[in-house]
């Protein structure tokens, strides 16, 4: 049986509430915005300089999938934000199943809301 592993790039945990926000700014961009779903897609959109937010599942197995993500996240100086179900993620994209990474390029409705997620991620990552 294999263990769940944990995404232990994060540089902080993420508040529950944060996750939240973060959910429905990308269920926002999904329809009126555009998103990239899965991890070569948001690996690509990262690398391309595109992605405004990627969001990752935590659940997912094995996590080496995903690994890269946060580090490539870095190296790009692109905010992301660690979920714990990709189930949920898959959803809030409109996909019927789980997604291990999305991004969001385009955040259409949800830029305003966008703006104040990414403030208080910035801020999160300072206090660490």
């Amino acid at each position: 049986m294999s263990s769940m592993g944990k995404i232990s790039t994060a540089e902080y945990e993420t508040p529950e509430a944060l996750q939240g926000q973060a959910l429905e700014v990308l269920k926002l961009a999904a329809q009126t915005g555009k998103v990239r779903k899965g991890t070569n897609e948001t690996t690509k959109s990262v690398e391309r300089g595109l992605a405004k937010l990627a969001l990752i599942a935590e659940n997912v197995e094995p996590v080496e999938i995903v690994l890269h993500i946060p580090l490539l996240c870095k190296d790009r100086n692109t905010p992301y934000i660690v979920v714990p179900d990709k189930k949920t993620l898959g959803s809030q994209v409109g996909l019927p199943v789980g997604a291990s990474s999305v991004a969001i390029e385009n955040p259409g409705e949800g830029a305003k809301q966008l703006n104040e997620l990414l403030e208080k991620i910035k801020q999160l990552r300072s206090g660490s």
